[in-house]
């Protein structure tokens, strides 16, 4: 693509970092603001906003010849908003027969000194991305901003890689306002980590991606995840061994697909949650499976928690159909699935997790890309582990406070109090107290994790000591028929 050369006064797209493109104009920047060293750039000020940005002329493109393609793309309300505010320019502009008036040291008709106010600069590495003001608290002017002072300010949310254009990376998310800047840190792995913004779906509205969604397995987990999918306006097919889970969400506005591999086949990017690599594997590989559904450029994207071995087998039968495959476990509860709530850990095609962004904004609150398959399942696993054995270790303290004469409501009570506390141990002792069982994370789930999780560490010859003890409680309790209650039931193989 040829260069485009750029002037003070054209109106422009602009694309900061992982920022979505914006409507801006070039305009001159204060004088006591230098230009980064070595790099190309114009200064950009956005419209429907009061932020200003240092924008690589690689990432900056005309607003007239890619006008209609930006609109018809992104359909955020801000986002219309400053649309609308361009335009409102160019009207302004075509009264005063094409000339702009700076304001820099000008006054107003009337002779009065235009007051200056504070210059909102967006940079890549900025903490607060919460700055964005609603376009109808303030008039946009018609002039070039006046140098003031300078405020290390966020204001563009951040959304998806335009169709068409080579912005560099852009993982998806919402027009509206984050409360998170994307972060990225090094593991000691050396694989890129990216931590994701706070969930939308409870901080506001989010755009939909228009690609089809599949969704297979509705269990405690996926119910949540397919509910909050639809009400945040994403096209759903769902398929479940047992159909009848199904109607609630197709009342919802689902559509029902009649095998796995057919939901593949009518959808773009299919989600699979359930509940053990053997089952995991069956919904691939067997019968009208996911395997006879998959065509060269369709997205798989296993949730359930399995481990890293399967998770590389069926990467590699995807692939090898053409398809693009990609792992995100989820850490949560169903109670946090509904919320909208979970943990995302993926690893595998980048470019699936940047497609999947607004999927994973309607169903969590964070999601973190681990680079190459397999990390996320490893991670996930460890996380499991750590969180199972602390639940076994907080029933043990109960039943010995229980042993040894003491209160198990003033055991709680100190606990809260304490640095332990946390709204985990709270509901959990709650409802071991209160004798309320009802599964909101298997039993017998977390006990194949801490299962999965040992066998890893024998993988790796790392001791798992804690995890083998904790998972030898575990196993009492569901010998003790408690596999389909809560994970609290652990509390069970201590007093019988």
């Amino acid at each position: 693509m040829a260069t485009v050369h750029l002037r003070i006064g054209d109106l422009v797209w602009g694309k900061l970092g992982r920022y979505p493109p914006w409507p801006g104009k070039v305009v001159s920047p204060p004088k006591d603001l230098k230009k980064p060293r070595g790099k190309k750039c114009h200064f950009v000020k956005f419209f429907g906003t009061e932020d200003h940005a240092w924008i690589k002329v690689e990432q900056l493109k005309p607003y007239h010849p890619h006008k209609e393609e930006m609109i018809k793309i992104n359909k955020g309300k801000r986002f219309q908003q400053a649309v609308d505010a361009v335009e409102d320019f160019l009207k302004k502009k075509e009264k005063q027969g094409g000339k702009e008036q700076s304001s820099e040291g000008k006054g107003d008709s009337k002779g009065k000194k235009t007051p200056t106010k504070p210059l909102k600069i967006l940079e890549e590495d900025d903490e607060d991305l919460s700055a964005l003001k609603d376009p109808s608290e303030k008039d946009l002017t018609d002039s070039d901003p006046e140098p003031s002072s300078v405020e290390r300010l966020g204001g563009l949310g951040t959304t998806g890689p335009v169709s068409g254009f080579k912005w560099e990376s852009s993982p998806a998310s919402s027009m509206e306002p984050i409360s998170k800047r994307l972060k990225i840190v090094e593991e000691d792995t050396r694989s890129p980590s990216i931590q994701a913004a706070d969930s939308t779906a409870i901080n506001g509205s989010i755009t939909p991606t228009d690609k089809r969604i599949g969704f297979l397995g509705l269990g405690l987990m996926g119910s949540g995840i397919v509910s909050n999918l639809l009400k945040m306006g994403h096209v759903v097919t769902v398929w479940n061994r047992t159909v009848e889970k199904c109607d609630l969400f197709i009342q919802e506005g689902a559509r029902l697909g009649r095998t796995p591999a057919e939901v593949v086949s009518l959808c773009d990017i299919t989600f699979s949650c359930v509940s053990d690599p053997k089952a995991a594997r069956d919904l691939v590989l067997g019968p009208s499976g996911v395997l006879q559904g998959i065509r060269p450029g369709k997205c798989y994207v296993e949730m359930s928690t399995v481990d890293p071995e399967t998770i590389t087998e069926l990467s590699q039968v995807i692939s090898s159909r053409g398809g693009r495959f990609l792992e995100a476990p989820v850490a949560g509860s169903q109670q946090v699935s509904n919320e909208g709530m979970l943990v995302i850990l993926a690893a595998g095609d980048r470019t699936v997790y940047e497609d999947c962004s607004s999927c994973f904004q309607a169903m969590g609150k964070t999601s973190f890309f681990l680079g190459e398959v397999g990390n996320a399942a490893r991670m996930m696993l460890i996380l499991n582990m750590v969180q199972g054995s602390f639940m076994a270790t907080i029933a043990e303290g109960l039943t010995l406070a229980q042993a040894t004469g003491q209160s198990q409501h003033t055991f709680l009570d100190i606990l809260s109090q304490g640095q332990m506390a946390s709204t985990f141990v709270d509901q959990k002792c709650q409802n071991i107290l209160q004798g309320n069982f009802k599964p909101d994370y298997y039993l017998k789930h977390i006990q194949k994790d801490l299962r999965l999780a040992i066998s890893m560490g024998d993988t790796a010859n790392h001791p798992t000591p804690m995890a083998a003890a904790a998972n030898e409680v575990y196993k009492r309790a569901k010998a003790l028929d408690q596999s389909d209650n809560d994970m609290s039931a652990v509390y069970r193989a201590y007093i019988h």
